[in-house]
Parts: C-alpha cells; structure tokens; sequence
C-alpha cells in the first residue's frame, strides 16, 4: 500500500467520524439542535464530500466493511487489506479522541451505536444496511456502465437514507471503525461485536449479489 493510500484513508475516516459522530455528540450537548435527521444528513454529506475529495486516491473506502466486501468482489488486494484497516482504526479513534478533549466533561457517549432492542433486531438491522450500502457501491463506484461522476451522490444518499430509518434501532452504523473508536474512547464495548460482524457480512454479501446480477460485460474477446 502506498503512502498517499494510507494517509488518504486516515484523513477520510477521521473526517467521517469527526463530523457524523460529532454531529451526535453536539445534538447531544445541545439537547437536540441538530435533530436525528440532521445526524443522519451529516454523515451522507461528508461521505459524498470525502468519496470526491479522496476516491481517486484511495478509493475513498473509510470502512473496514467496505474494504473487505471489495477484496470479496475481486477489487481489492489481500496485501492491503490490514494496511487500509490500520488506517481507518487510526483515523476514527483520532477523530473520537478529539471530540472526547473538545467535550470533555459534557454528557456524551461520543456518538457510541448501541441496540436499541435486542441484539438479533440490530445484527439483522446493520446487516441489511451494509448490504444495500455495498450493493449501491458496486453499481456506481466499480462498474463501468454506470454513472461514475454520480457515484459520491449516490452513496451519500443511501448513507443519509438508512440512517434517517436505521438510526433508532441500532444506530446506523455500517462501519466498524466508526462504532469501535467511540466504544475504545468511552471504554465501552456493549454491543460492539455487532458492528463488526454485521457490517462485513452485510458487505461481502452485498458486493457478491450485485455480481450475480450485473456479471462484467462480454468483451468479444478470446478466452
């Protein structure tokens, strides 16, 4: 992995959990000024803005999820996969460790995901979340015949749509690094093997079914 890659990833992730998880720490200091449909539009923004400020460096994948559901699809190396993860755990912790210094002493969780309900309602919650979120990114980030100037739209959209509806249940998470650094930061782990295991299997899953439907194109070309 080269060193603009990994850098990419580190500023990306920290910019993610920055303004998505800071947005539910100020709404939580502010007794809801930014209101959950502002959280959920804060976290489709700075993705659409990271995925055209870092994509065609990186990929823009901010998500350990993301970057194992790409090495699933054939379109990411193994030798990278623990490289691109260390960064997006290194970014997100940074960025939970800075809103815990500018909050410090404020009643706030960081923006940690909990259940909501039981933890089948939420597993199942965030499976389905990242899979549609995979399952987006593969038909407008990966192939060819799609709309690639719309691909950051696209994906911020559907970040903004399944947080406004998966937020109350098991917080939207989608991403482990996002749920891990706030869990490490408040030293709170309840619930957080969910946000792991979901969201890769979500993804994996995601990524192989938009394969099934949409195979590469015939090129004419011999075998």
């Amino acid at each position: 992995m080269t060193r603009p890659k990994f850098f990419a990833e580190v500023l990306g992730t920290y910019c993610l959990v920055f303004a998505g998880t800071g947005a539910v720490v100020v709404n939580q200091v502010t007794n809801g000024a930014v209101t959950a449909l502002g959280i959920s539009l804060v976290f489709g923004l700075i993705v659409l803005a990271m995925i055209y400020t870092i994509g065609h460096i990186s990929g823009a994948h901010m998500n350990p999820a993301v970057t194992l559901g790409f090495y699933a699809a054939g379109r990411h190396k193994a030798s990278e996969i623990a490289p691109y993860v260390a960064a997006q755990l290194l970014g997100a912790v940074a960025a939970s460790a800075t809103l815990k210094l500018m909050f410090l002493g404020l009643p706030t969780n960081l923006g940690m995901t909990l259940p909501a309900g039981g933890a089948l309602q939420s597993f199942v919650m965030e499976l389905l979340l990242s899979f549609m979120l995979m399952f987006t990114i593969m038909g407008v980030a990966t192939d060819d015949r799609a709309e690639g100037a719309m691909a950051g739209i696209a994906i911020g959209a559907v970040i903004a749509l399944e947080a406004a509806f998966g937020g109350p249940v098991s917080g939207a998470s989608m991403n482990p690094a996002r749920s891990f650094a706030p869990a490490l930061m408040s030293w709170d782990f309840t619930g957080n093997w969910i946000y792991w295991l979901a969201p890769v299997l979500g993804t994996v899953l995601g990524a192989r079914a938009y394969q099934f439907i949409a195979p590469a194109p015939e090129t004419g070309l011999p075998d």
